[in-house]
């Protein structure tokens, strides 16, 4: 299962907000059914890379990660308990993935191009350089650009079709604001700004916020799905356009930004015990 971005996230309210667009299911998926559609799907995989985000969790705060040394590790292997991490998810699922929607993704996924397309994503997930993901990316993307391709729109319709509701900037920026809170809280830094203050400065930040998000995303992309043709990306895109595969990527998108929004709230209090405070 892909996503728009794995290293974001979306506030409990935002969450709450999405659930309560997604109609109850008349007939919710049983537990044994849900651990299937997780694997099916990939989305097991997309739960435990939200990991990977710690990463960028010191730089956000203005410290050197690698003073830190092997405490660094240990902490973030405490806080992004994969256990954990599935054990929330499949509990969440268990109330609010009708067996309708259930159905419609696992038979995509199940299928030849779903298995190809949840291998690829699977290991692009996993991967721990970022950055140098991204750099190859954005070089597929130049080629294709350079080459006139019509692969760089249809990969934008799949990313469209992704976050279909724009949610993805709102969730990078509460990230980083609950983020701040709860560091400066913890005395992590002393923070000079309140919370009204931090979302004012970064709606001033918007419009480039939302370009480098979706650059971002559009190199992901290009790397993640390089081996596949122009007609499996048309066919993916058309396959996240439908309804019910909204209503799943609706609801799943809300669940994994809600467990690095908590995740990231636990780290900062945590981080206190590792790092003396710093001004910011």
């Amino acid at each position: 299962m892909t996503y728009l971005t794995h290293r974001i996230a979306l506030p409990f309210s935002l969450l709450l907000l999405a659930l309560s667009l997604v109609p109850l299911p008349s007939a919710a998926a049983s537990r044994d059914r849900i651990e299937a559609f997780l694997t099916t799907t990939g989305f097991d995989v997309a739960l435990e890379s939200i990991a990977l985000a710690s990463a960028s969790a010191p730089q956000m705060l203005g410290i050197d990660p690698d003073g830190f040394g092997s405490d660094w590790t240990r902490l973030t292997k405490e806080v992004f308990d994969t256990e954990d991490m599935h054990e929330t998810a499949v509990s969440i699922l268990e109330q609010t993935l009708s067996d309708d929607a259930l159905n419609h993704a696992v038979e995509f996924y199940a299928s030849d191009l779903g298995q190809r397309l949840v291998e690829a994503e699977n290991t692009s997930h996993m991967i721990e350089d970022d950055g140098a993901k991204q750099l190859e990316g954005q070089e597929i993307v130049a080629d294709l650009i350079q080459e006139g391709s019509l692969r760089v729109e249809n990969l934008k319709r799949m990313n469209n079709a992704i976050d279909s509701s724009g949610t993805a900037l709102r969730a990078l920026q509460e990230i980083q604001i609950r983020f701040l809170l709860a560091a400066s809280a913890s005395g992590i830094i002393e923070l000079q700004l309140g919370a009204d203050e931090l979302r004012n400065m970064m709606k001033q930040n918007e419009t480039g916020m939302r370009q480098s998000l979706q650059l971002s995303a559009l190199a992901g992309a290009a790397y993640t799905y390089q081996d596949f043709s122009d007609a499996d990306v048309i066919s993916y895109a058309e396959a996240l356009e439908q309804p019910l595969m909204q209503e799943v990527y609706e609801l799943l998108n809300a669940i994994q930004y809600e467990i690095m929004a908590r995740k990231f709230e636990i780290l900062a209090v945590k981080m206190a015990d590792l790092h003396p405070a710093q001004d910011i």
